[in-house]
């Protein structure tokens, strides 16, 4: 490759939840803050396409809903999905499925190289390459503490960016090399490593009130136990101010606004600007999810989990717990009990929440991301040209099986 040529990277996410976009975009992010001029970066959602199957587009706007309202289902969905003999099934489902859609994108932004923040696109992104003998790597970035779908694994990819050693052994056990592993952490916002850390100056700056101890409470009507966690602390004793930010829940908005609130209350419907938030406030009450988790810990923030969707979620919030950077209070009383704890003695078990989810945060995520993307462009791919020539010859077969179109080119179509 041309040192003097402008790279070109595609970074391949979905919209189910705000996590894989989420880290999406702070990896374009960092990539352009890093290289400027040199690269361009575009983010793509292969399942926007209308020829990707109805049921894997209505998954990202009915994820919130299936999750929330049919929770039990959805357990024993993705525990089922995830065993490992239905794997290699699952593979060729979306290799089929998804097979047109990927050529074209690939075909359509040209990349010098792919990352992926989404688990279904690992297989469909390895037969596109291996039929084209695209000499295009290709990386995947788990958006996951702890319980990940074996699904994200796949042994063609090129580098794996994972965000702890627990995710790094699933790998491992799930036909991935070391050597293809990186500890990166979830990729947040470049801002968690570059804005100013002083908090009395972010919150005169957002106009806060000093002094007293600031919770950030980030969620929507889905997340259960907001309002009641809201109830409670706003009629403690302690002395405290709540930032709430409704997620784009205009009906959460306007309650939060109409409520008679105790402590100073800063209501935001939605931000543009949360690692400056984060920064400037003293622990979090959410919901478990990797990106949330991801960005408090970033933040230096100890996390009060109130809301865990069972799955992914699960893994994200004892992470949390055992290395003491949080507490689970799933009910009133807990989290009473909890916020009497971390604020007895002048505060001392919060602080040393705070210390614990500073050792945990990785605010640099996105930029150790971006280094390795850039240099790995310079490579070429860990290819095996023996398993290569026998995977070609399987997804032919697999293909012209459930007559998907395969171009004329490729030297081992069947005549």
């Amino acid at each position: 490759m041309q040192e003097n040529k402008t790279r070109k990277v595609l970074i391949l996410t979905a919209d189910a939840g705000f996590g894989h976009r989420s880290a999406a975009n702070a990896v374009k992010g960092a990539l352009e803050q890093r290289y400027s001029t040199s690269i361009k970066v575009e983010i793509a959602n292969p399942l926007d396409d209308k020829r990707a199957p109805f049921f894997l587009r209505d998954s990202q706007s009915d994820y919130d809903r299936i999750v929330r309202n049919l929770p039990e289902l959805y357990r024993v969905g993705y525990e089922t999905s995830d065993a490992r003999l239905l794997i290699p099934v699952l593979e060729n489902a979306l290799t089929v499925l998804l097979f047109d859609v990927m050529r074209d994108i690939m075909k359509q932004f040209q990349p010098d190289a792919v990352i992926t923040t989404y688990p279904l696109y690992q297989a469909p992104l390895v037969a596109v390459r291996t039929l084209h003998r695209y000499q295009v790597p290709i990386y995947t970035v788990v958006t996951d503490l702890v319980s990940v779908h074996r699904i994200w694994f796949h042994p063609q990819i090129d580098q794996y960016f994972v965000p702890t050693e627990e995710v790094s052994e699933l790998a491992q056990n799930n036909r991935v090399s070391p050597d293809r592993i990186e500890i990166s952490g979830i990729p947040v916002s470049p801002l968690f490593s570059t804005l100013s850390a002083d908090k009395e100056a972010l919150r005169n700056e957002l106009g806060w009130q000093q002094g007293k101890t600031t919770f950030l409470v980030v969620g929507s009507r889905r997340v259960e136990q907001l309002e009641a966690t809201l109830n409670t602390l706003n009629h403690s004793g302690h002395d405290i101010q709540f930032v709430c930010v409704a997620g784009k829940d205009q009906a959460l908005y306007k309650q939060l606004m109409a409520t008679d609130w105790h402590k100073p209350a800063y209501i935001y419907e939605f931000v543009s600007d949360m690692p400056k938030l984060m920064l400037a406030s003293d622990c979090l009450i959410s919901k478990a999810g990797g990106l949330i988790v991801s960005e408090s810990l970033a933040a230096g923030l100890p996390i009060l989990l109130i809301d865990i969707i069972p799955g992914q979620e699960t893994g994200n919030a004892e992470y949390v717990v055992h290395h003491g950077a949080g507490e689970i209070a799933l009910d009133t009383v807990t989290i009473l009990e909890t916020v009497f704890h971390w604020l007895n003695e002048d505060g001392k078990i919060l602080r040393e929440c705070t210390q614990k989810a500073r050792n945990l945060g990785k605010p640099g995520a996105a930029f150790t991301i971006a280094e390795k993307t850039w240099e790995g462009q310079k490579a070429t791919p860990n290819i095996d040209l023996g398993l290569a020539k026998e995977l070609r010859e399987n997804l032919i077969r697999l293909l012209e099986r459930y007559h998907v179109d395969i171009p004329a080119e490729f030297p081992l179509r069947k005549k």
